[in-house]
């Protein structure tokens, strides 16, 4: 954590600031800590990275798999633009976000946090998981990235102060989806742009989404135990998931309710692919598919009803690269 990037923190609990009591005096802060000028609650800088609830939670899974595969879906890793292309295009900003205020909640290894960070924007980056030590050691060196380990509920940023706040990937996987979503809005400017997605609730998940048969007993796994079992059935499966793969227009969704996830489509879309990428993709998401504590698909009028509840403007909600996109805008009135 740069010492300069405390101006950007406040107490989760009571929103009042934070000082450096425990730290480097100047430069990087690698161990430390900080205290709230409110309450007095203390949080630990470990690793770098300043702590808002402890490291090891129910986030276990993701943490393991991000550690596993910490670069495995950058794109200078597949050597395809996938993070950048989504980015943008789910987003729909511009490329060139200097002088503004960016919260990217659920960042994962990084993947998103460097195309973000690339627009030249503050970016405020958070994951509940340990998974943040990945993205740190990509991403934390960089003097408009601050990385922080928290809960999306109880983010550690002041209210009404992003001017962009983007959130992939992570509202399935909370506890509670609706209340998740409901806790980014406020802490965006007035006027301020939300993107955010969330898997789809369709019959089919349940009927054809074979993932959602045996979650009920792999997600009771231990995570390193389950990734050992995982990498084993894709070593076992991996031959025939590559003739299944060539089967016209089908072939790829097969070896998904096999339970072999298969990016050959989006991988395969620039040319040839290398075999040890994709069989990289489908450790990760297989193991992606079958860990996390929480998998909870929205429909598309539960998630309309979310965005009328937080009084938002501008409100679009389509089924986009993930399942659903939310795209809104805050009030310009800001919170009453």
């Amino acid at each position: 954590m740069r010492k300069e990037h405390i101006v950007h923190l406040c107490c989760p609990s009571c929103r009042s600031g934070l000082r450096i009591v425990d730290g480097n005096s100047e430069g990087a802060i690698t161990e430390g800590a900080l205290e709230c000028e409110g309450c007095g609650s203390i949080y630990p800088i470990v690793r770098s990275v300043p702590r808002f609830v402890p490291e090891e939670n129910y986030t276990a899974s993701f943490g393991l798999e991000w550690t596993e595969h910490a670069r495995t879906q950058y794109d200078t890793t597949s050597g395809r633009a996938l993070s950048k292309q989504r980015f943008f295009e789910e987003t729909r900003w511009p490329y060139n976000l200097q002088g503004q205020i960016l919260i990217e909640p659920g960042s994962g290894s990084g993947r998103f946090t460097e195309i973000a960070a690339s627009t030249g924007a503050m970016l405020l980056s958070l994951d509940m998981s340990v998974a943040v030590d990945a993205n740190f050691a990509t991403n934390g060196h960089s003097e408009n990235v601050l990385i922080v380990q928290g809960d999306i509920t109880q983010m550690p940023f002041p209210y009404e102060y992003a001017n962009h706040l983007f959130c992939f990937g992570v509202l399935q996987h909370t506890p509670d989806p609706r209340q998740a979503f409901l806790s980014l809005p406020r802490h965006l400017r007035p006027g301020g742009r939300l993107v955010a997605d969330v898997y789809q609730k369709k019959f089919t998940n349940y009927v054809l989404g074979t993932k959602y048969w045996v979650r009920p007993l792999t997600r009771r796994i231990p995570p390193e135990r389950l990734y050992r079992l995982v990498r084993r059935y894709v070593d076992l499966m991996w031959p025939t998931a590559r003739v299944v793969r060539t089967i016209p227009r089908i072939g790829p969704t097969l070896n998904w309710r096999l339970l072999v996830a298969d990016y050959s489509r989006e991988l395969g879309k620039e040319g040839a692919i290398d075999d040890a990428v994709l069989k990289d993709w489908a450790y990760l998401d297989t193991f992606d598919m079958l860990s996390p504590q929480f998998d909870q698909p929205q429909t598309l009028g539960a998630v309309r009803r979310w965005c009328k509840e937080a009084g938002l403007n501008d409100v679009e909600v389509v089924v986009g690269y993930n399942g659903i996109e939310i795209h809104a805008t805050t009030s310009q009135l800001g919170r009453s």
